[in-house]
């Protein structure tokens, strides 16, 4: 099941249980019900575990959708007694499944995190980013989103992804997991990475790869300005809005929609994440938008008529 259908299902869900839902709201989540015959398969997976986790959030029940695994439901129930405690709200917009949740270190949505580590060794971590750390290992499991590593020294460090694993030393690297891959950026140095099926590669400094089921892809070369995540800017460079705003819906809570026409209008500019209602402000001001927010957690972008 894609992770993105999950989410909006989710998405869809909290719109209709907060009681904000208009018919036009009912009109649109039928038209994408019907669009797809999976979108149509999780709503009502969705809906029948609201039904058999009524106790707890949506959220929490609709992390079940995207992993489904034996001991589900008694992991539901322990974590009940802390998710009870939590704003539903807070917990849709981090999106994260239990596993991410249960992880040594996390982030929120929109929140970073830098953590230093053994040997002068540095670790950040992006917005919905969840990783487990064993110093006494030197390893760091990616479960969910993006980090930054810098290794300054000759030990090694792995980062074990679910699409195989990477070893650092003297290198900086960003790692950016996705529904069907990862995307692997080495900043300086170089680092190898053994693919599931225990084929080895090296990237260099300045090198941009997927890493996949089916191994590593063929390496291109990226703007560093790709990853202005790390001082908490958002850059583009004549860059699609459509594009630009599936990057920037990352770093807010809740939901962000925008009217189709809007897709092929071009952004340039850098932006500070820590002001995401800032940005949208900012868009609107250059490109002739309005904003219209139902709620905080409920923004649409239109072309002013």
């Amino acid at each position: 099941m894609s992770r993105d259908v999950a989410r909006a299902a989710a998405q869809w869900l909290a719109l209709l249980e907060s009681g904000a839902a208009t018919e036009r709201d009912y009109a649109a989540l039928q038209h994408w019900r019907d669009s797809h015959p999976q979108h149509e398969q999780t709503w009502q997976k969705a809906q029948t575990l609201r039904q058999r986790f009524s106790d707890l959030p949506q959220a929490l029940a609709m992390a079940s959708l995207d992993r489904p695994q034996p001991g589900r439901r008694a992991v539901l129930k322990r974590a009940l007694g802390i998710a009870a405690l939590v704003p539903t709200a807070w917990l849709v917009s981090r999106q994260l499944p239990i596993e991410a949740w249960r992880a040594d270190v996390h982030t929120a949505t929109g929140e970073r995190k830098r953590m230093g580590l053994a040997d002068g060794a540095s670790l950040q971590l992006n917005t919905a980013t969840a990783v487990d750390v064993d110093l006494a290992q030197r390893r760091i499991s990616l479960v969910e989103g993006e980090l930054a590593l810098d290794v300054p020294g000759t030990a090694a460090m792995a980062v074990q992804t679910r699409y195989g694993e990477l070893r650092v030393s003297q290198a900086e690297v960003c790692v950016r997991q996705l529904a069907a891959g990862c995307l692997v950026s080495v900043l300086e140095g170089s680092v190898q990475v053994r693919d599931l099926n225990g084929q080895m590669a090296t990237l260099q400094g300045g090198q941009q790869a997927p890493l996949k089921a089916s191994g590593l892809g063929a390496w291109v070369p990226f703007d560093v300005l790709q990853l202005g995540w790390r001082d908490g800017v958002l850059t583009a460079q004549n860059q699609a809005l459509g594009d630009f705003l599936r990057e920037l819906e990352r770093y807010r809570s809740g939901v962000l929609r925008w009217e189709p026409s809007l897709e092929s209008l071009r952004v340039t500019g850098s932006f500070r994440l820590d002001d995401t209602d800032r940005i949208l402000n900012l868009l609107a001001s250059t490109l002739g938008l309005e904003v219209q927010a139902r709620t905080r957690y409920w923004v649409t972008l239109r072309k002013v008529v």
